[in-house]
């Protein structure tokens, strides 16, 4: 086992901070001699745990939960700081509001992207204050811009004319960045700019729109897209951004001070291959820009990993070869990911009935499975041609890498409310 596992549910992440790192930032804490730096979960470690709440607290009622590792939030910040240093994440709350993932993102010095008031009182109900904040949605209700007047969230995007206009009736004291459509969406799973983003020749009279208006236009965002985004996007992205600003100073509009370059960020091979494109665009077009803040509004990248979903099996049909398997959550709940996200899931086997000196059925005969969710709906099938060992009902099935708009989009069909599926935290020290 990679490190000795530690359950923290209930805790305050904030304190679990305190107490592993002294409350302050993970690099400064390994160069003062701290020696409790959170790790994330080993696969044994992570296997151990669920195995422990498995047995533990759901014997008789065995319901889905997620398992939430601290070690591996703390790692993605780690490695953020390292690779963007000079850009400050927004977290995008809409990939998954978990609370205590939330709070340990604050913790951690972690701004907040909110799409709607519901998100920004979500956000605000964690202690985070308003000025942590972008109201990063282009087209609000009129209520919800009255709402962010009223309790100080005070930067917001736009890309039409009659948004300017709302924020200039309900929120003149907003502060705006132009969000423009990229010329490459980076082919991602998600594409943005078919809904969002100014076009080019739309620029210039946004800008004069809301230079009419007297309201303050800060800085540019955009958005490549989210899900296996082709990194080389940013290039053009960024390229673009820089003739806003140029084309706002042409204006006599006052200077430009914030550049919000969006999502689209994957944690492991895209994120290693987005960091050093992001950072060359911004040598080539911004570098003689001291005064510039760069921000941006990362999601799955932190939220993807974090999270594993456990499910039990509650039944079982075999057709000869065909192993047909029913669990307790599915495409109207956790994995409503396949469906709006465009997400392919993977599952491991936890015999925890069947086989319990073999967990993970190592050396089993597979056979090709059908894993279906619990309602009537024949569209809630999770995996079709799986390979699987023969289980049993009561074994649990495994599905790793769950963070990313999972426990948001969530839905309560036939009576099976997945919305109320709980989180555990553990961490990890090293060995």
């Amino acid at each position: 086992m990679a490190g000795q596992t530690v359950i923290v549910s209930g805790l305050n992440p904030a304190a679990i901070l305190q107490s592993t790192i002294g409350g302050v930032p993970v690099a400064a804490a390994a160069e003062n001699g701290h020696t409790r730096k959170v790790v994330p979960l080993s696969k044994d470690a992570l296997q151990d745990f669920m195995v422990s709440i498995i047995t533990q607290k759901l014997q008789d009622d065995k319901q889905p939960f997620y398992v939430l590792d601290l070690g591996e939030v703390v790692s993605l910040m780690e490695q953020w700081n390292s690779a963007l240093p000079n850009i400050r994440p927004f977290y995008a709350v809409k990939c998954n509001p978990e609370p205590s993932f939330l709070s340990m993102l604050s913790a951690m010095g972690s701004n907040f992207d909110c799409a709607s008031r519901a998100e920004i009182e979500y956000v605000l109900s964690l202690g985070i204050s308003p000025d942590r904040i972008v109201f990063a949605n282009p087209c609000k209700p009129e209520s919800d811009i009255i709402f962010a007047e009223k309790i100080g969230v005070n930067l917001t995007t736009y890309d039409s004319e009659d948004e300017v206009y709302k924020i200039r009736k309900h929120h003149p004291k907003c502060e705006l960045l132009l969000r423009i459509k990229p010329m490459n969406d980076g082919n991602a799973r998600c594409p943005m700019g078919p809904k969002y983003g100014a076009l080019p020749e739309e620029i210039e009279p946004l800008l004069r729109t809301a230079q009419a208006a007297r309201l303050t236009v800060s800085g540019v965002s955009f958005h490549i897209g989210s899900g296996d985004a082709d990194s080389n996007a940013y290039l053009g992205a960024i390229a673009a951004a820089k003739q806003v600003f140029e084309t706002a100073t042409q204006l006599g509009m006052p200077k430009m001070t914030v550049l919000d370059i969006g999502g689209g960020f994957t944690s492991g091979h895209q994120f290693t291959s987005a960091a050093p494109a992001v950072k060359s665009a911004l040598e080539t077009h911004f570098q003689n820009s001291p005064e510039l803040t760069i921000i941006a509004e990362p999601g799955r990248f932190f939220a993807e990993t974090a999270f594993t979903l456990a499910t039990t099996i509650i039944g079982k049909r075999v057709r000869g070869e065909l192993k047909e398997y029913w669990i307790n959550d599915g495409l109207y709940g956790s994995m409503n990911c396949v469906l709006y996200d465009h997400a392919t899931v993977t599952a491991t086997p936890l015999a925890c009935m069947s086989n319990r000196n073999n967990l993970n059925c190592g050396g089993s005969k597979t056979f090709p499975s059908t894993v279906f969710g619990p309602t009537c709906d024949a569209l809630d099938t999770v995996l079709r041609d799986y390979q699987l060992p023969e289980l049993q009902v009561n074994d649990w099935l495994v599905f790793p890498n769950m963070g990313a708009y999972t426990k948001a989009a969530g839905s309560n069909f036939n009576g099976f409310n997945t919305s109320a599926i709980g989180t555990h935290l553990a961490y990890a020290y090293p060995s």
